[in-house]
């Protein structure tokens, strides 16, 4: 495929250019559709003049409609952003970088999305999108998935859709709350992913961050201990990957502890465990919820982090995490690159 690419270009230098701006405007509109020119060609940085005339063609070969309240996709448009999407990748070398990351780290697997979540925030929501159909793909007839908060799981319970199969499915926070908006808090993304998927769920009531004495009372409590039961018999388990800082500061961690994890450079986070550049844990919240060592009877984990500014975090949380699949986004796998070859 690439040699017949590099045939074409020389007769039309444009062409790649041109398919993979229209390729992003589909893909955009996919997720935020109905939507509006103006909004349109503001989130791409394009041009009025430019995207009117983009519109134009789509419209012409049926892939779009527009209507008052915006434009979507035809099913034909649909259609085609799914056909394209493994082409692409071929074309702009993202399956070769899968496959070094994949490698490089000693993953199950890895997808990496188009853009970069950080400059580009619609691309969270293909992560989102791309963790839901990784998600469907490892259902079995019984499922209990425990997923955990922030930003980009709140994404993936968005682009949660109905399993079309006959699936058992319960969903359960992996964890306690952090104190963060509610929106980003695991509870409330559990039980909108198994509202959207027509699961069940159950919900944990507790602190994400507790002291000991606190710990050991508050597993003792039934309601409790049932969820926690629950949890450590995930057969699935859907992650995020924190930045250490940031999620210290969200955990409103003591000036001492903050210094010591500063003062280890830890670049990463995840399940209460902070990693440093190596991958080694360098400090541990005690937290009510998933602990590392129970992912080792977990069937399916998959983590879900983008962004330039993860590249770091993804390194250092999935060092031993071989049994993963990642899903990333472009910005993110370059900037691992970039980093590796430092």
């Amino acid at each position: 495929m690439r040699e017949l690419v590099e045939m074409q270009q020389k007769l039309l230098p444009d062409m790649m250019f041109v398919l993979q701006r229209r390729y992003q405007i589909l893909q955009y509109m996919r997720v935020m559709q109905p939507i509006g020119r103006r909004a349109l060609a503001s989130s791409l940085e394009l041009t009025e003049r430019t995207l009117r005339s983009e519109v134009s063609f789509l419209k012409e070969q049926e892939l779009i409609h527009i209507y008052s309240h915006g434009m979507v996709l035809s099913d034909e448009g649909l259609r085609l952003v799914d056909e394209l999407a493994n082409m692409m990748k071929e074309l702009t070398g993202l399956r070769e970088l899968e496959q070094h990351l994949k490698e490089t780290l000693d993953l199950e697997g890895v997808m990496i999305i188009p853009g970069d979540s950080d400059e580009m925030p619609w691309v969270k929501k293909e992560l989102g999108r791309a963790a839901v159909q990784r998600m469907k793909a490892s259902f079995g007839d019984n499922n209990i998935v425990a997923v955990t908060g922030g930003t980009t799981m709140a994404a993936v319970a968005e682009m949660m859709k109905p399993e079309g199969k006959h699936h058992q499915m319960l969903f359960v926070p992996a964890r306690g709350g952090l104190g963060e908006d509610v929106e980003n808090q695991a509870n409330t993304i559990c039980a909108k992913m198994a509202e959207k998927a027509s699961g069940e769920y159950r919900l944990l009531h507790v602190p994400d961050q507790l002291s000991q004495s606190a710990y050991d009372s508050m597993i003792r409590e039934p309601g409790v201990r049932e969820v926690l039961d629950l949890i450590q018999s995930a057969t699935m388990v859907v992650h995020g990957i924190g930045d250490a800082l940031s999620m210290a500061k969200r955990r409103n961690t003591s000036k001492e502890d903050l210094a010591d994890i500063e003062a280890q450079n830890a670049v990463g986070e995840a399940f209460g465990f902070y990693y440093n550049n190596s991958g080694q844990i360098i400090h541990k919240v005690k937290t009510i919820g998933l602990q590392l060592e129970d992912l080792h009877t977990v069937g399916a984990i998959i983590a879900v982090a983008g962004g330039a500014s993860k590249a770091n975090a993804i390194r250092a949380c999935m060092k031993e995490q071989k049994r993963s699949y990642l899903i990333t986004d472009e910005g993110a796998a370059k900037a691992f690159i970039r980093g590796s070859s430092l």
